[in-house]
């Protein structure tokens, strides 16, 4: 058996290396998206555009626009009296909210504690209507406390429940930190089922599968060939866009990489197989590109990464439970941010080993030697 393998592997490392295409496609594609994806996918909402409708246009709502416009999240696109004419910047997707300030807002405030406004919202982006809206309230709630302090010195401001927050993992609640992670679980997961799953396809299609299959090669081996070199492939991979999230995002794992490299080693079986398994089925490799772009993308926004999967419907979470990028983007921020140990991730990982067993299993049952 060794003999037998070591002399596929060694016919695969060939291949490989003579095929430039793939080793752009193993290490310098996502070495590319790693550095700019995590600056791209930004979950900070900024430049917010706002059109402001000041019917007051006192010293209050003055101050209170120059908190709002001031704070870096709003893009001032409209300042006028009339509401007609900021709703018209909100049905040509011109601007995102319309904070509205009555007349004798500031008489009122000041007069009778009572200041009221009104902010309508464009809610076709959802996320970001939502986002400027918090912050809008926030902004409005904390410009409301300075006005009570200048205005009414008497106020309390302390009544009723204190709430203090602190931030663990995370405490500046950069989104790179909660990011980076899950893209680098999902670029590996690329790299190594997109290459697995083209494998035995350009075997198929070159014509070499059949010299293959007359020869005493077992099916065990042949699928062991092609897995080894991308499963080392994909490792090194890993290994790179950990250190980029080192030395480039400033990234320090709190963890110990025995116990994430341990994890990483049968997750990429994992992935391994099903690209195998994907493979066996498929005749050509257009075939296979399109069928493993389907479940690569079902993976992805299904893992965790993009949305909780907390917060997905049941039958939703029950599929994720059968997504091996759910396990991988879990366990990479609980080694790398939390500092989890073996024991932590004991379940996700028996979980992956028995996807690692199940896939490879079936791609070397499936796997036919005859026609």
């Amino acid at each position: 058996m060794m003999s037998t393998l070591k002399v596929l592997l060694r016919k695969e490392f060939r291949q490989i290396f003579r095929n430039k295409a793939i080793l752009a496609i193993s290490f310098i594609i996502p070495i590319i998206q790693f550095l700019i994806l995590p600056l791209a996918a930004n979950y900070e909402t900024k430049n917010i555009n706002l059109a402001i409708v000041d019917h007051d246009r006192s010293s209050l709502s003055q101050k209170l626009l120059t908190q709002i416009t001031g704070s870096g999240y709003f893009r001032l696109v409209d300042y006028s009296s009339s509401y007609q004419q900021a709703y018209h910047l909100i049905e040509t997707d011109k601007s995102d909210l319309i904070l509205e300030i009555p007349q004798g807002f500031e008489r009122n405030l000041v007069r009778e504690n009572i200041g009221k406004v009104f902010i309508a919202v464009n809610a076709i982006n959802g996320t970001k209507a939502m986002v400027g809206g918090n912050y809008l309230n926030g902004i409005i709630s904390e410009t409301n406390k300075n006005i009570l302090t200048e205005f009414m010195p008497g106020t309390n401001l302390n009544q009723g429940i204190e709430l203090t927050t602190s931030y663990w993992f995370n405490p500046k609640l950069n989104y790179k930190i909660a990011l980076i992670p899950g893209i680098l679980a999902v670029l590996v997961t690329m790299v190594g089922g997109f290459l697995s799953a083209l494998n035995i396809v350009k075997e198929k299609e070159s014509g070499t599968i059949e010299q293959i299959n007359v020869t005493p090669i077992l099916k065990r081996d042949f699928i062991l060939g092609k897995l080894i070199p991308f499963w080392i492939l994909a490792m090194i991979v890993f290994t790179i866009g950990l250190a980029l999230a080192y030395f480039v995002y400033d990234i320090v794992p709190q963890g110990n990489l025995l116990v994430l490299y341990s994890f990483i080693a049968v997750y990429l079986l994992a992935v391994l197989g099903f690209g195998l398994l994907i493979s066996t089925f498929c005749n050509t490799q257009q075939e296979a590109m399109f069928l493993q772009f389907f479940f690569i993308m079902i993976f992805i926004l299904m893992g965790g990464l993009f949305t909780s999967i907390d917060s997905m419907p049941e039958w939703a979470k029950v599929l994720a439970q059968f997504n091996p990028v759910n396990y991988m983007i879990n366990v990479m921020r609980l080694v790398l941010l939390k500092g989890s140990g073996f024991r932590d991730i004991l379940p996700d990982f028996a979980v992956v080993i028995i996807m690692a067993i199940v896939l490879n299993g079936w791609a070397v049952f499936n796997y036919k030697k005859t026609s």
